[in-house]
């Protein structure tokens, strides 16, 4: 591969459980916010081994969580799209904030999850649709872009070089399925993203779980991915373990730093929708007090009640 690029921040990092960093944020938002939230509304159908459940999905967990955590003044825009046929899904949810990019099309997308408890989830996608219309004339507007690549289809490299180039705020990416490539039989497997260096320069924060890590690069150990994000452009990378818990990894004084929190045992628990709760609840914090490591355990803290099913 070709490294030209690459220019390590340092060789050391720093794990706040043990080093003291004084980090100086961003100013905070204490006024009301505008957010857009972007990304494929789909309908789950899910098999965990007893029956199959429908229900909806994709960006309807971002969003419903935001609603759940938004003050009453901050106003929620979302670029979606939706059916006629199964909007009755998502309609509890979407009728609370503000559906000006919300295109109407004739079918969104059916993604079929097969649960385990000892391996990584299986998918299955139809009617994959193209990537969404993002028809927006002033991205100024808005404090903050949170992208969710429900289908990894959801804008194109090209759309995000468009944002960037007219946004000045923070954008929050959830790698999420733009990790896994669609063969043939629409099944959905791990694959290395292709140009992923162009996409980090147009990002600020980037969210992935242990997985996901490994398709950005091709370098093979956490380390080497997270400098590269850095070098890249990058402010702070998010990685959630699963059942583990969640780290945070933040370049201070060309040192990049790192926070881990665990997460409590929980038993049976609910972990669809779980990662994009955390993102809701890290994005929006971290949008309003640029605070990483608070933004951090919040996150850990509303994905652990999601899961326990006290949260929405």
């Amino acid at each position: 591969m070709n490294n030209e690029d690459f220019k390590p921040l340092n060789s050391g990092f720093c794990d706040l459980d043990s080093c003291q960093i004084n980090i100086n944020f961003e100013k905070q938002i204490t006024k009301e916010m505008k957010l857009l939230v972007i990304g494929h509304s789909v309908l789950d159908f899910i098999n965990d081994g007893n029956c199959i459940m429908q229900n909806a999905g994709g960006i309807y967990y971002t969003v419903s969580a935001l609603n759940r955590i938004k003050s009453k003044e901050d106003d929620i825009y979302l670029c979606s799209q939706f059916d006629n046929e199964t909007y009755k899904y998502f309609s509890t949810e979407f009728e609370k904030i503000d559906k000006s990019y919300l295109t109407k099309v004739d079918k969104i997308p059916r993604v079929h999850l097969n649960l385990f408890k000892d391996k990584e989830r299986q998918e299955k996608y139809e009617n994959i649709t193209n990537n969404l219309v993002v028809d927006i004339n002033d991205f100024n507007q808005f404090d903050g872009i949170l992208l969710n690549m429900i289908t990894g289809f959801d804008i194109t490299l090209d759309q995000l070089k468009e944002i960037r180039k007219n946004f000045s705020g923070l954008i929050y990416i959830d790698v999420h399925t733009l990790s896994r490539g669609l063969d043939k039989n629409y099944q959905r497997n791990f694959r290395l993203i292709p140009e992923f260096n162009e996409w980090a320069k147009c990002l600020d924060i980037i969210q992935v779980n242990e997985l996901e890590l490994y398709t950005l690069y091709e370098y093979k150990s956490e380390s080497e991915i997270i400098e590269k994000m850095f070098s890249d452009g990058v402010k702070v990378v998010c990685i959630t373990k699963g059942e583990l818990g969640a780290k945070v990894y933040f370049s201070e004084s060309n040192k990049i730093c790192s926070k881990f929190i665990s997460a409590k045992k929980i038993n049976n628990p609910n972990v669809i929708g779980c990662g994009d709760i955390f993102g809701a609840s890290f994005f929006y914090n971290y949008n309003r007090y640029k605070n990483a490591f608070d933004s951090l355990s919040i996150a850990v803290s509303n994905a652990e009640l999601f899961v326990e099913n006290k949260f929405l």
